[in-house]
């Protein structure tokens, strides 16, 4: 069985409670640091004038060619680590450098709106219990 598809989260999600760990998840941000002795890889955003962090594990996407300042999306499952928080164990890191931040969180709200209407649908389709 396949596991769930991940869903978009906004960098600045990432770090509430929202995220549950193990859950597959999928996100973007600028690299900001990275550290191949320890694998790991940090992408932030900025949202409301303050800077997101988001950490990522690149093990499983080694070796990469990073390039610090470029936009990365990434894939994988989260996780809880000691000293750093939530962080992202990555299945899929890639350079998307020269998208437009705009237009991509524009098309996550139009996907979340799209699947809270089409859960809102299939809740109204239910038959009623009938006791």
């Amino acid at each position: 069985m396949l596991p769930a598809a991940a869903a978009f989260h906004f960098p600045w999600e990432i770090n509430s409670e929202t995220v549950q760990e193990g859950k597959a998840v999928r996100t973007f941000g600028k690299l900001v640091c990275y550290q191949p002795e320890e694998s790991r890889a940090t992408l932030s955003a900025q949202h409301t004038s303050k800077d997101h962090h988001v950490v990522v594990h690149t093990l499983f996407v080694e070796p990469f060619d990073p390039i610090i300042g470029a936009q990365y999306l990434v894939l994988g499952e989260t996780e809880n680590a000691e000293g750093v928080g939530v962080l992202i164990r990555a299945r899929v890191l890639n350079c998307v450098d020269g998208i437009n931040l705009a237009l991509l969180q524009k098309a996550i709200n139009e996907q979340r709106s799209f699947f809270q209407q089409r859960e809102n649908k299939q809740a109204a389709q239910l038959p009623a219990d009938v006791t």
